[in-house]
């Protein structure tokens, strides 16, 4: 069981020690993976509880709204990723002006140590906390000695000890950016490496135009309230997974729908080999579910009427089934 704390007062007064680390976390890629798992092996190593303490909003959404990059993944989706890696615990802290007003002292004295009771604190060397990211490896090597808890610094996935490399061919350090710029030229793939698991989204599926199934194939829509980054429009192969926990293959759709002079982007996802073709009879309307994205089978394109996209759709689903089921 993974204990989830929304403050540092929902901690129990008895918890700890423990083996520490914070960041955003955001697609809890491969990178994060590493030095959670440097935390967990030292946690286990010396009989403390593992614990990681990460931020609900970003906070570049607070300091600079207006630039802020778009999350790889919503909340949920973060706090189950951590808990899958093993942790004992995760404390999630409310991100605004007050607790970026904390010195890289009180922040680490009010919640690592005074409500973690941190052991062990595990940063990455470019690490930075604190009033104006003021904090940085030094500065916690100092408040170790203060504070009386060691130190393990860890170097993040990417060049050293993975052999992930970028479009020209050199090692690169894997990165939420890194992610981002993936998805948003549709390289889920690309995207899959970095983050060690496909990329996914979450929402409810709401009623949509209902095209999908006067043409045959009727999709979930999600809200678009969805959390996730929507990657590049186009046509995917990728997983649905509903609300009782069963995963389906399933042909992605992302886009405008521009055979239909759509406007508004939509993520819509057609489950291939429903148990029957009748709408009726698989009813995903209110649930919430995942959609997994695999790999980006083509553009989005404009046909001349519903016969020619009927056609293609056809084509897509076949060669979705093929990537998906007879792998």
């Amino acid at each position: 069981m993974v204990y989830i704390w929304n403050d540092p007062s929902e901690v129990p007064a008895d918890f700890g020690p423990s083996v520490v680390t914070f960041g955003n976390f955001d697609g809890v890629h491969r990178g994060h993976q590493q030095v959670l798992s440097e935390l967990i092996r030292s946690a286990r190593f010396n009989g403390t509880k593992a614990v990681a303490v990460t931020f609900d909003p970003h906070p570049a959404l607070i300091h600079r709204p207006e630039s802020a990059p778009e999350m790889i993944m919503g909340l949920q989706d973060k706090l189950v990723a951590l808990g899958e890696l093993g942790l004992d615990a995760i404390l999630v802290m409310k991100y605004s002006l007050n607790l970026a007003s904390l010195t890289p002292e009180e922040f680490v004295g009010q919640i690592l140590v005074d409500s973690l009771h941190a052991s062990h604190v595990v940063i990455g060397h470019d690490s930075r906390f604190g009033r104006g990211n003021s904090g940085d490896l030094d500065t916690m090597k100092q408040l170790g000695e203060k504070f009386d808890f060691d130190v393990q610094v860890i170097s993040e996935f990417g060049s050293e000890g993975y052999p992930l490399h970028d479009d020209d061919g050199t090692d690169r350090r894997c990165s939420s950016t890194w992610v981002r710029e993936a998805l948003q030229e549709g390289d889920v793939a690309t995207a899959a490496a970095v983050l060690g698991r496909p990329h996914r989204m979450r929402g409810e599926v709401v009623h949509g135009a209902a095209r999908g199934r006067v043409l045959g194939f009727p999709t979930a829509n999600l809200a678009h309230e969805a959390t996730g980054f929507i990657p590049a429009d186009g046509i995917y192969a990728g997983w649905l997974v509903d609300q009782a926990g069963t995963r389906w293959p399933a042909a992605i759709s992302v886009g405008s729908n521009p055979t239909f002079d759509g406007v508004s982007r939509q993520v819509e996802a057609h489950v291939i080999d429903r148990p029957h073709e009748a709408v009726e009879d698989f009813d995903l309307y209110g649930q919430t579910v995942v959609v997994e994205f695999v790999a980006r089978l083509r553009g989005m394109v404009a046909y001349r009427g519903p016969e020619a996209l009927v056609d293609q759709m056809r084509l897509d689903v076949i060669q979705a089934h093929d990537l998906l089921v007879r792998r």
